[in-house]
């Protein structure tokens, strides 16, 4: 679906145009919306838009890295913006000129559709150029990848804590699930804050003049953003390594008890082993009270035992 918004030269707002029209008619500048086009509907790009085959490629091929190429006339931005159920990261393209934007995307795009409604509403027409649209879409995209990153620093206090009761394998498969995500999205955030930094230091973007303090206020909170992944990530290798501590100090003590069984019943396995013997000269076989008597040694060898790992430490 192809949608068109169009700034008169007296700042009446025109809706739907048709394309040709707006690239020969008279406008101080609009907005084309590309929401998952089909293929003929991309062909626009080509055709009347003109814009280059290698753009026109970076908006086909799906997920690219977020960058930023300069053309003639307009310049090129590929970012990602991230789905809030899936956590999974969705490309928005963008063509940007003095008197035009042009936006493009394979999924629905909150972000867009939010500032387009805002556009279409606004009362102050005047403050709203193509740069400007570019800021608040990016600003909305930026803003949505505070709630996962929170859902994640949730989700680590709740595995720390353990609460529930949980076992140490299902925590750690959570734990693991968690530094995937937040791998991924350091792999979205890194590259946006990338591009932001490097439309900071750009001098041929004329079109965005006086616009730089903006997208360095975007620069800031992609760099909170990098600080807090880290710092969660940090934080899933410190419960990763607690948890395997305290699995391998468990090991340790299920080991002791077990040792400590087993060096007990080794002399009284010993003297039963003895005097299961069957040969027939053994003197202590006719005696009558030796049943009862190895009993007591066996008794008295293995409290003896007990006592001694006992004053040693190993019962703590």
């Amino acid at each position: 679906m192809i949608r068109t918004i169009a700034i008169k030269n007296n700042k009446e707002i025109v809706k739907d145009v048709d394309i040709i029209h707006l690239v020969k008619g008279n406008f101080k500048w609009y907005w084309i919306d590309f929401n998952q086009p089909t293929d003929e509907e991309i062909e626009f790009l080509r055709d009347p838009l003109s814009f280059h085959p290698l753009a026109i490629e970076d908006c086909i091929h799906h997920l690219q890295r977020p960058k930023l190429d300069y053309y003639d006339n307009y310049t090129f931005f590929v970012t990602q913006s991230l789905n809030q159920e899936t956590i999974s990261k969705e490309e928005v393209d963008f063509f940007l000129s003095g008197n035009y934007i042009v936006t493009f995307h394979h999924n629905p795009s909150m972000e867009i559709n939010e500032v387009w409604n805002r556009l279409s509403q606004s009362p102050h027409i005047q403050k709203w150029d193509p740069s400007h649209v570019l800021y608040n879409i990016i600003d909305k995209m930026v803003d949505n990848y505070f709630p996962p990153i929170y859902k994640i620093e949730d989700r680590l206090s709740e595995i720390d804590e353990n609460s529930t009761g949980r076992s140490m394998e299902v925590l750690l498969e959570d734990l693991f699930d968690t530094r995937h995500q937040l791998l991924s999205l350091r792999h979205t955030i890194t590259p946006m804050r990338d591009l932001i930094y490097r439309m900071l230091n750009s001098q041929r973007m004329t079109e965005m003049q006086g616009k730089m303090v903006y997208f360095s206020d975007i620069h800031d909170h992609l760099l909170k953003l990098t600080e807090m992944i880290e710092a969660n990530r940090e934080l899933t290798t410190d419960i990763r390594d607690s948890y395997i501590s305290i699995n391998s100090h468990q090991t340790n003590h299920v080991m002791k008890v077990l040792t400590v069984i087993t060096t007990i019943f080794m002399p009284l396995t010993f003297i039963a082993g003895l005097y299961g013997m069957n040969f027939h000269y053994m003197p202590e076989l006719n005696w009558t009270y030796g049943y009862f008597a190895v009993l007591f040694l066996m008794f008295l060898v293995g409290l003896w035992m007990f006592l001694w790992f006992k004053k040693k430490g190993w019962f703590k």
